[in-house]
């Protein structure tokens, strides 16, 4: 007897499956765990991180995920997350303020699931001096992009940060905002930015303020530290207890600062023992060779769709070059000409608008360079009439226009991942194909078993948890996915915003979009005066004051 489809299935998918280790003995590995500030890290039957916290008692944190009635008081994604825990690890930090820094480059790395802080490009504070200026300002920053300048940090306190930046203009006499040379006025008077008199002072001088301040920055600190800590004693003795604990304040934030922290780049990151380290270069040709596609893919771009409702169905296509994100080739669809949730229908449309404008804007290059038709006229097919399939089959049949294959082959991707399995994959497979564009690699990613679904091929691929090619592509198809779903929220909102117009009198749903098309949304509308209201076609003075105290009422 021979097993049915189903179970042969599931045999090839168990037995195709990598070895999972056993799950640990949480009780007993806690009993491991220090009473120490730090990181952990936890991860899923693949070994994957799906979630970094930083803890300053990691046993304590740690084991609160543990207890028995957890879960029944944890809300949904707390509880999803507690039940795809698998194992956990961690690293200890030799502070708090380090344990922060390194939580937010381990979240930046692994771009971990269950993680919402830190995922976006937002880095911690640096400060910045140009030595090459005649008057050098220190200045906050967040990247280093300058290799000529000094920078000092990054720093976890903002706060402490800013008040030890205050305390340098009145200590140092330096410049700590603003750009160029000192204006006139920062010249010839003490002012709160410096609070000496700069046209008393050489530029030489204010070259060796300058260099103290950098020491005092970089933790030579220590002999200032102790004379303000014993002028806030006298302060004590002397019943003068408010300045004592300005005092006290000034240098807690002072030590946050100034006191030396460890730098967590790749290579420490190594020593700690932290595993599947992101290496874009390896990844790439990791991912080429797995594919077969001869080279690594330098630009892969990613759709996926988003209809958590029927109202606002979109999708996005996010673009990563060289194994990293180009957030200024991102783009992102409203869903046009499908009704209700239909996921491959959607993506067919999104992947045909997509590469029909790739086509127009590569036609227009090559009508540029010649003239086409037999009465010799110009045709700009960007303005043209022309289907999305009569366009691949004029580009296809003029040879003036093949000329401009190199322009498109710049602007095509060198691979094409669509969020989905073989639905969402054929879907756009017939639109590459009416665009004559078929020979551009395409698989699509199903997320459930992280299944690569080819072209052609009836068996899919799966490559292991560990592969540095699979992480790759779960990376661009979780951004991907953020972005769909950070405009579908961005929508959303707009709508509720938007809906409160349906509770004005008076109002009618056509007014309502008259209104809407003209101000653009509620928040304008508010700014706006009778006046401008009332001159809105459809909409009188009588109307407009009455929509102008209702949003006032509702502000």
């Amino acid at each position: 007897m021979q097993p049915s489809g189903s179970i042969r299935y599931i045999f090839r998918y168990c037995f195709s499956m990598p070895a999972q280790p056993p799950k640990p003995d949480f009780k007993v590995k806690l009993r491991d765990v220090p009473h120490k500030p730090g990181v952990y890290l936890m991860r899923d039957r693949f070994r994957r991180v799906i979630y970094v916290g930083k803890a300053r008692n990691l046993r304590k944190r740690v084991s609160q995920y543990f207890t028995p009635n957890r879960t029944m008081r944890a809300d949904l994604k707390t509880r999803a997350l507690l039940e795809a825990i698998w194992d956990f690890e961690w690293h200890v930090a030799g502070s708090e303020p380090e344990a922060l820094l390194l939580e937010g480059r381990l979240i930046k790395e692994f771009r971990p699931r269950y993680n919402i802080s830190f995922r976006d490009d937002k880095r911690f504070l640096l400060v910045k001096v140009d030595l090459r200026e005649e008057w050098p300002r220190f200045r906050l920053t967040r990247m280093k992009n300058d290799e000529s300048a000094r920078y000092f940090g990054p720093f976890a306190h903002a706060g402490a940060l800013r008040q030890t930046l205050a305390f340098m203009r009145k200590k140092f006499g330096v410049l700590t905002f603003g750009r160029g040379s000192p204006s006139e006025r920062e010249l010839k008077s003490s002012t709160y930015q410096v609070p000496m008199k700069l046209a008393d002072t050489t530029a030489g001088q204010y070259r060796e303020r300058v260099d103290r301040a950098c020491e005092f920055l970089a933790g030579q600190s220590k002999e200032l530290l102790e004379a303000l800590e014993g002028e806030m004693k006298k302060a004590a003795a002397a019943l003068d207890f408010e300045r004592a604990a300005e005092l006290r304040n000034m240098l807690d934030d002072l030590r946050k600062t100034t006191k030396p922290m460890a730098r967590y780049t790749r290579d420490m990151r190594h020593r700690l023992g932290v595993t599947s380290t992101v290496d874009p270069a390896a990844d790439l040709a990791a991912l080429g060779d797995a594919l077969g596609l001869g080279a690594p893919p330098r630009r892969m771009e990613c759709f996926d769709i988003s209809n958590i409702s029927t109202t606002h169905i979109v999708a996005s296509m996010v673009c990563f070059l060289d194994g990293k994100p180009a957030n200024h080739l991102y783009r992102r669809f409203r869903i046009k000409t499908v009704e209700g949730q239909d996921d491959f229908a959607s993506m067919g449309e999104v992947v045909r608008r997509r590469y029909s404008r790739v086509l127009r804007e590569v036609s227009e290059i090559g009508v540029r360079r010649s003239e086409i038709g037999d009465g010799g006229s110009t045709l700009d097919y960007a303005e043209s009439q022309l289907s999305h399939v009569e366009l691949a089959h004029r580009l296809d049949r003029d040879s003036d226009l093949r000329s401009s294959i190199s322009d498109l082959r710049s602007t095509l991707p060198d691979l094409i991942i669509v969020d989905g399995g073989k639905g969402q994959l054929s879907a756009a497979c017939r639109e590459l194909q009416q665009l004559r564009l078929d020979e551009v690699p395409i698989i699509g990613l199903a997320k459930e078993f992280e299944e690569i679904y080819r072209p052609g091929r009836p068996q899919s691929l799966q490559l292991p948890h560990d592969s540095g090619a699979l992480q790759l592509l779960q990376r661009i198809r979780d951004e991907a996915h953020r972005f769909a779903n950070a405009y579908h929220q961005m929508l959303m909102k707009r709508r509720i915003a938007e809906s409160i117009l349906d509770d004005c009198p008076g109002v009618s749903q056509h007014r309502k979009q008259l209104l809407l098309q003209k101000f653009g949304s509620v928040a304008r509308l508010r700014r706006a005066g009778v006046e401008q209201i009332a001159a809105t076609e459809g909409i009188g003075r009588k109307l407009a004051e009455q929509v102008t105290h209702f949003l006032a009422e509702r502000a």
